[in-house]
């Protein structure tokens, strides 16, 4: 009975060995990482970081998103009706007319307010 469990033990050796043997490997391998010097060079585009990754952003870089994901949302209701125009008829024209009206007068708020201008 014993015999049959030999497989599993062989198998359960081999699943803690393998981790550990990689991670020794790794540890082997990879530079000192008390070195600091390798963190400052540049990161696969050859141009030498300037500042801080962690950034701020503005309000306008957040409101060109938003004005994005409107546009987005906006071609996703144009297409399903621009293939279904044919059955949805006159009715689907006129939702459609109705649709962008509201968007348009969206566009002309925004553009009034200041938000379209990209400087």
């Amino acid at each position: 009975m014993p015999e049959n469990y030999v497989p599993i033990l062989i198998f359960a050796g081999l699943a803690f060995l393998i981790p550990v043997a990689t991670l020794w490997v790794a540890k082997l391998v990879r530079p000192d990482p008390r070195d600091v010097g390798y963190r400052l060079k540049p990161y696969e585009c050859g141009i030498p970081p300037e500042g801080d990754a962690r950034g701020r952003f503005g309000v306008r870089f957040y409101v060109i998103a938003i004005l994005f994901v409107v546009f987005d949302v906006e071609t996703i209701f144009l297409f399903p009706w621009a293939v279904e125009y044919d059955v949805l008829g006159l009715f689907g024209l006129i939702e459609m007319l109705v649709f962008l009206a509201i968007l348009i007068i969206g566009y002309i708020w925004l553009y009034m307010k200041g938000a379209l201008d990209w400087v």
